[in-house]
């Protein structure tokens, strides 16, 4: 991952219903689910939640496919894994400590 995708991925995920859409569909898995599914689970019109999906999306945070009528989101766990390791290698030069942190070996805080 370049310096840019992870900025611009950062960026999105910034902001709180972004995360929560994102925690959301990372729970979904494949399944995935509409804009009204997620604006339900996230508390907001499904005009707002397509809104920050597009943002999301755009940043390579979630993908989408056209299912009929429907467009199913789904997290883009490859990117988002890409962006972590960005942040662990080229960020934090893979320090030890951060990585147990992030592995879930220890409470780091």
């Amino acid at each position: 991952m370049k310096e840019h995708q992870a900025l611009d991925m950062l960026h999105a995920l910034s902001q709180e219903t972004r995360l929560r859409i994102v925690r959301h569909l990372v729970r979904r898995g494949e399944e995935g689910a509409t804009a009204g599914e997620i604006g339900k689970e996230v508390n907001a019109a499904s005009s707002r939640a397509s809104f920050h999906l597009s943002a999301l999306e755009h940043a390579g945070a979630v993908t989408s496919q056209r299912r009929s009528r429907n467009i199913i989101y789904r997290a883009n766990v490859a990117k988002l894994g890409n962006m972590m390791s960005f942040l662990l290698d080229n960020c934090c030069d893979n320090h030890p400590d951060i990585r147990k942190c992030c592995l879930g070996a220890e409470a780091c805080c």
